[in-house]
């Protein structure tokens, strides 16, 4: 196998791997490693390139976008995790010290005569 049709097979491996795994952190490990192996790949892959190399470089082209967005809604749910944990914590830290919180520096006037 040429070195595009490496990277070709293992960019659809982790596109498949991003659609199908519910663990995240099996996924970010095997995505960290697919990545390095792709980058081994790619310093491989040199012209002239053949007409099936074209056809398959215009395969790998709509699979990195679908890879990019497969990241990104990964990006954005990791993202979502940590607000909602600091959120969580300061929920947390609230229920603990509930007077924490109180503005100190206000005044006081009493309208009484």
């Amino acid at each position: 196998m040429s070195a595009l049709q490496l990277y070709f097979k293992k960019t659809e491996d982790l596109v498949h791997l991003l659609q199908i795994s519910p663990d995240r952190d099996e996924v970010l490990l095997t995505i960290e490693s697919g990545f390095l192996e792709r980058e081994e790949y790619l310093k491989g892959i040199n012209p002239p390139f053949t007409q099936e190399d074209k056809e398959l470089y215009i395969k790998i082209q709509k699979l990195e976008v679908e890879l990019q967005a497969l990241l990104n809604k990964e990006k954005l749910a990791i993202q979502k995790d940590i607000k909602d944990l600091s959120i969580k914590k300061q929920t947390s830290n609230k229920y603990t010290n509930p007077y924490e919180s109180i503005n100190q520096d206000g005044m006081f006037y009493d309208k009484r005569k």
